[in-house]
């Protein structure tokens, strides 16, 4: 039987292509589905929290159609040996990955499920407990705020245009819209954002 190496793997899946389309009110109770399943999944102590984060997240936003889920847990030595056991045999990909662009820690550990025709449905993020903090509060910021949340269905739809074959330029593309919304001051109207 042919198995897969690591690097192969990480060809195949930062090869496909980048596609956004109108928000799908669906993507919650998909969330929602797979919130319950990786419950049953793993041991009761293992996981302690589990969010919906990223576009499919925040209603009416364009979005790549895979939803992001944080899964903090309570032991990532644990987790690094537990979830691709778990989760690998089930089909999704799994792997040990940064935090941001470059290949230095900290790591996480990071799967991705695949639906019936083989296309990505969602990403799990499994983390240490805040881990993915500014995540969550950039996902609240959109829901929070149309303007900026049209600003980034504007820079996303150009984004995916320019970077149709590199999913990582894409993500990379995204950060300083991010990281500015991240800093603005909670003061005046921008306390709709804190």
């Amino acid at each position: 039987m042919y198995k897969e190496t690591l690097e192969q793997k990480i060809k195949r899946v930062i090869a496909e292509s980048v596609d956004v389309v109108p928000h799908n009110p669906e993507w919650s109770e998909l969330f929602e589905i797979e919130k319950v399943h990786m419950r049953a999944c793993f041991p009761d102590d293992f996981i302690l929290r589990i969010e919906h984060f990223g576009s499919t997240a925040v209603p009416g936003l364009l979005a790549k159609p895979i939803v992001d889920m944080v899964i903090e847990i309570s032991d990532e030595e644990r987790g690094r040996k537990l979830i691709p056991n778990v989760l690998e045999p089930q089909g999704y990909d799994c792997f040990w990955r940064p935090i941001g662009n470059e290949n230095v820690p900290p790591y996480f550990t990071w799967c991705i499920k695949r639906d019936e025709t083989g296309q990505r449905s969602h990403h799990l993020h499994f983390v240490k407990r805040g881990f993915k903090d500014k995540d969550l509060r950039f996902r609240d910021v959109l829901r929070k705020n149309s303007g900026i949340a049209n600003q980034y269905a504007e820079l996303k739809a150009n984004l995916a245009i320019e970077h149709k074959n590199d999913r990582v330029a894409y993500t990379a593309a995204k950060g300083e819209f991010i990281r500015r919304v991240l800093d603005m001051p909670c003061t005046g109207h921008l306390r709709l954002i804190c």
